[in-house]
């Protein structure tokens, strides 16, 4: 078994991408022994690169919300873990954050997975976190469309849009996630957390 605190004190020290990272590293995680739940992000934003809490933003807020889960219960690593693809701020592009540095999942994804057995539900954030969950298979069409089949996947994996305020739109032209995903999602959440 994997020493878990011992991983996390080597991922907090790690700068296998400084070079890459236009604000240096600040690796942002949750974990610890007995997580039921994994959010899959993809790579902190700007504001949790500066807080060092994940998901310490409007995004947070909105997941917390579709999750059916208070701050306190979200925060709790040992009852959800929060690895993104990318543990360090990328950095911003053209159309917004850049994607996670590639180095992180490559050298840490795996072990941190082994070193928690009882996830008994994964929330995956984006196409990246799509991608290294389905091992390596990205979505065949548009994000949408995986997220329409979340049937096939559930209850352990759930594909969400990323919660951002960038896809307040999104939101608005597929009213059916709302209707009939984040009940769904909350149902299972709650079971996850009660185990």
């Amino acid at each position: 078994m994997t020493d878990l605190p011992a991983l996390l004190r080597d991922v907090r020290g790690c700068t296998l991408c400084t070079a890459s990272l236009p604000h240096g590293p600040r690796p942002v995680l949750q974990a610890a022994a007995g997580a039921r739940i994994l959010v899959a992000g993809q790579a902190p934003g700007r504001k949790v690169h500066a807080s060092g809490i994940p998901f310490d933003d409007a995004s947070g807020e909105r997941l917390r919300d579709w999750m059916g889960v208070d701050r306190d219960t979200f925060y709790d690593a040992g009852r959800i873990a929060i690895l993104p693809m990318g543990f360090c701020y990328p950095g911003t592009g053209r159309s917004g954050d850049l994607p996670p540095r590639p180095e992180c999942a490559a050298r840490w994804r795996q072990p941190l997975l082994d070193a928690l057995p009882g996830i008994a539900l994964t929330i995956v954030l984006g196409a990246h976190a799509l991608a290294w969950h389905r091992h390596g298979a990205a979505p065949a069409g548009p994000l949408t469309d995986a997220v329409r089949g979340w049937r096939q996947d559930a209850p352990r994996l759930w594909l969400l849009p990323h919660p951002s305020p960038r896809n307040n739109g999104w939101l608005k032209h597929n009213p059916w996630f709302a209707a009939e995903v984040l009940p769904a999602l909350r149902h299972h959440v709650a079971e996850a957390l009660a185990r």
